[in-house]
């Protein structure tokens, strides 16, 4: 068990019946102790729920968190409940107690819950994020759905050509070169190939990482480099525009459910910047953030960045003009959710047979790059 001092440890053992033996102290990283570890998207939505189901049947908080916590197998999720009841018993708010834990409750889970305290409507809040996340995790499962085959077949093609390659290459050669045929053009490149996996292995296998390392220390020292890094991966063929489309129904829930919880427009775009995970998206948003605050409307200010689509620009203007900014943002979620999933269901049958027909052409000219030499002198032997 972890806790903060050993008097909360050995309060909290009290109250579970057993008795502080023994305790070692452990000097503090940065941040909490528990803020290095988080918990899975699963437990998230789960906890959101039971609390939200309890506060709505008139549970105390104190009362829910702590049926929760007892509910729970003992895990890492089970100190942080623990220290969010103390946090709370001790005078704190419910939203500062989980603004301890930021790698667990980020900046809009903690924002929404402040609203919730203090307009009196944390259940229907906490209902709102139960939905947003349990949508963001039926999104996130889509879109590792499509990964799964085409990873599947590559460990497979870089398995198989790495043995051909390695292992087998080396002793078919001697064989090709001893028949005293001509070697065909695609046989030499074959041979040049396999000679560079033999000599050169710890090369490939090395520089993959090396690239990834090398652009990561360039985006540190240069910002401006993941700014271009993230714009080239929303222009991608086939996997750009779902991903575009992706983050775009995320800001439109986010904002929504910020709005309509009472956080002005101005906040919510500032909250919004920090889920995007693109540079290039978090500036546009900037941008329009700004241009709103010095009097431009909310439309206008998204159309002038170049980068959301007509239909969010017209959507939002539909919600200036009616009122209805979340029921807008609403829709525009609704159909780029529901452009995500029939994207990925057209990808993944389509992706099946051009990854079979890959490996089918590598195994084809690597049969024929070894059997052609062997067919070409079997057909000049003169009986």
């Amino acid at each position: 068990m972890v806790a903060s001092n050993p008097m909360e440890l050995e309060k909290r053992l009290k109250s579970m019946g057993f008795d502080l033996l023994s305790f070692d102290e452990q000097a503090k990283a940065s941040g909490s102790l528990f803020s290095r570890k988080s918990i899975t998207r699963r437990e998230l939505i789960n906890f959101t729920f039971h609390i939200e189901q309890l506060l709505k049947a008139g549970v105390p908080l104190l009362d829910c968190l702590r049926d929760i916590r007892d509910s729970l197998d003992y895990s890492h999720f089970t100190d942080v409940l623990q220290t969010i009841i103390d946090d709370i018993e001790g005078g704190k708010t419910m939203s500062l107690a989980l603004a301890e834990h930021k790698h667990i409750f980020d900046d809009v889970y903690v924002t929404l819950v402040r609203v919730g305290e203090e307009t009196g409507l944390l259940a229907k809040v906490l209902r709102e994020m139960a939905e947003t996340l349990r949508w963001q995790d039926e999104l996130a499962a889509h879109s590792r759905k499509i990964m799964i085959y085409p990873g599947i077949v590559t460990v497979v093609v870089l398995s198989v050509v790495s043995f051909l390659m390695i292992y087998l290459m080396p002793q078919l050669l001697p064989f090709i070169k001893n028949m005293g045929t001509e070697i065909p053009t695609h046989t030499k490149v074959l041979i040049a190939v396999s000679s560079a996996f033999v000599n050169y292995w710890y090369i490939m296998l090395l520089t993959p990482f090396a690239l990834y390392g090398a652009i990561k220390l360039l985006v540190i020292s240069n910002p401006n480099i993941q700014y271009h890094i993230d714009r080239i991966k929303l222009k991608l063929w086939l996997f750009g525009p779902l991903m575009m489309k992706i983050k775009l129904a995320r800001f439109a829930n986010y904002f929504a459910m910020m709005y309509s919880s009472g956080i002005t427009v101005l906040n919510a775009l500032k909250i919004s910047e920090g889920i995007m995970n693109n540079m290039m998206l978090e500036d546009s948003i900037r941008t329009a953030r700004t241009r709103i605050s010095e009097g431009m409307q909310i439309s206008e200010s998204f159309e002038a960045t170049g980068v959301f689509p007509s239909m969010i620009v017209r959507m939002i203007k539909i919600g200036e003009d009616t009122g209805a900014m979340d029921d807008a943002l609403l829709n525009v979620s609704y159909f780029y959710n529901r452009e995500v999933r029939e994207s990925i269901d057209k990808i993944e049958p389509a992706m099946m047979p051009v990854l079979t027909v890959l490996l089918g052409g590598i195994m084809m000219w690597i049969m024929l790059s070894v059997l052609g030499p062997v067919y070409d002198a079997v057909a000049n032997i003169k009986i």
